[in-house]
């Protein structure tokens, strides 16, 4: 169920996308005093930031290595503490992870969640480990995603605390440890995101930039699904009698053929098979996504298991899907075969709504002030999951302002550097203008 937003400030819910034109004009013939300092500023932190990623991006903080995790967090904790901001660990080692660094400034005024991880993909074995310039770009394991956002998120506050506007918002940093692997169950891996989410107005996810001219209005919410299918085994002298049945693995196939042909073409909504395991025997495990198979050419299979996973840009789209695979799977069954679906959750849906789309239009205002030129929204088919997802039932969100790369946990993950100074200045303007707005009452 969708709980009710907080009352935010004007643009955000109330008066949405609209309302934010008719109250704050999109066409901006000069930026303020402020917002020319804040630029200013941003434009002279290129150095420090570089210096700054190089450090952290040169320690491992694979989601598994807690010890990483830990030690990078703790970079960002002195950061913080610096600006004046409360910091916090929240330690996860409950659902065997590292833990969370939360910073808040305590100011006045609207909230903003601003997000990001401190974890990566790159576990302490892989070969990629060290942050390597070769002039204007640099690699590393967490370059682009997302130390380097992280990075933004900091220098950004650097700006307001330099320009003497920090305090005229409310600033909440959440830097979660297990973005790329996160704990099991999500009510505790992410308890401490939801319930800031549920102080504050806004949530900025500063995941890496698609380009310097897209941002995230919705993302695909993903959960997995698993079909365990029961047949008669039996000689295969006698499978298609009327005492054998069609056996497990034809009912399996008859399933997922049914899934394709009925399924296939929705926008937003796919679904995968990652896993199938068929036999006369099947043990297999699904937190490890592996198993052990027997089986004969001349048994008819008693077992299948096909463990997958569903993405849909909604909790009303996900749960049709839902049904229509329960129905399939358990309707229609092939002579004495039965199949069972179940669902667990992931990672919700970030559905586009006016709020959404009222932050989209201010950012691209923002960006064409700056004289970067308009954003407009990624395509959330292309994206995959990501803990704004976690928020947007409580704030008005928008991700994908971190910094721009490319090649994300691959081996030659790259920033280009050049555009974090942007990125810093416009996310610095950006935050002051949602500071500056007030609630109706």
């Amino acid at each position: 169920m969708k709980v009710e937003k907080r009352v935010l400030p004007h643009f955000f819910v109330r008066l949405g996308f609209w309302g934010l034109i008719s109250v704050m004009p999109l066409v901006s013939a000069e930026l303020t005093a402020v917002e020319s300092r804040l630029a200013e500023i941003a434009k002279q932190q290129k150095a420090p930031a570089i210096a700054l990623l190089e450090q952290v991006v040169n320690i491992n903080s694979g989601t598994m290595n807690h010890a990483g995790v830990k030690q990078v967090a703790d970079v960002f904790d002195q950061e913080f503490k610096a600006l004046g901001f409360e910091t916090r660990w929240h330690d996860m080692s409950e659902v065997d992870r590292a833990g969370h660094l939360f910073a808040d400034n305590g100011g006045p005024g609207v909230c903003q969640l601003l997000i990001g991880h401190l974890d990566t993909v790159f576990e302490a074995s892989s070969a990629f480990q060290k942050f390597v310039r070769r002039g204007d770009t640099a690699t590393g394991p967490g370059v682009s995603d997302m130390k380097g956002g992280d990075v933004v998120i900091l220098y950004a506050l650097k700006a307001l605390k330099a320009a003497g506007v920090l305090d005229e918002g409310r600033y909440i940093v959440a830097l979660i440890g297990d973005e790329e692997k996160s704990g099991s169950p999500k009510s505790i891996s992410r308890s401490h995101l939801i319930d800031a989410a549920k102080s504050c107005d806004v949530g900025l996810g500063f995941e890496y930039a698609t380009s310097l001219n897209a941002a995230t209005v919705a993302r695909r919410g993903s959960s997995g699904w698993m079909l365990t299918v029961t047949g008669e085994r039996a000689h295969s002298s006698v499978i298609f009698s009327e005492a054998v049945g069609s056996g497990a693995i034809f009912e399996a196939a008859r399933i997922l053929t049914r899934f394709h042909e009925q399924l296939t073409g929705e926008q937003y909504l796919t679904f995968n098979p990652g896993v199938i395991a068929g036999g006369t025997e099947v043990d297999y495990e699904a937190s490890l996504n592996a198993g052990r198979v027997f089986g004969k050419s001349n048994v008819v299979a008693q077992s299948v298991v096909v463990q997958g996973g569903l993405r849909t840009l909604s909790r009303e789209q996900e749960a049709r899907a839902r049904a229509a695979m329960r129905a399939i799977a358990t309707q229609n069954n092939l002579p004495k075969t039965s199949a069972e679906m179940t669902f667990t959750d992931g990672y919700p849906a970030m559905a586009p709504t006016d709020g959404n789309q009222a932050l989209l239009a201010l950012l691209s205002q923002t960006s064409q002030d700056l004289g970067y030129g308009p954003v407009s929204a990624f395509d959330p088919g292309k994206r995959g999951a990501a803990d704004i997802s976690f928020v947007a039932d409580y704030v008005d969100a928008l991700d994908g302002i971190g910094i721009e790369g490319k090649g994300a946990h691959a081996l030659n993950e790259e920033i280009d550097l050049n555009t974090l100074p942007m990125l810093i200045e416009r996310a610095a303007v950006l935050m002051y203008r949602i500071s500056q707005q007030r609630p109706l009452n």
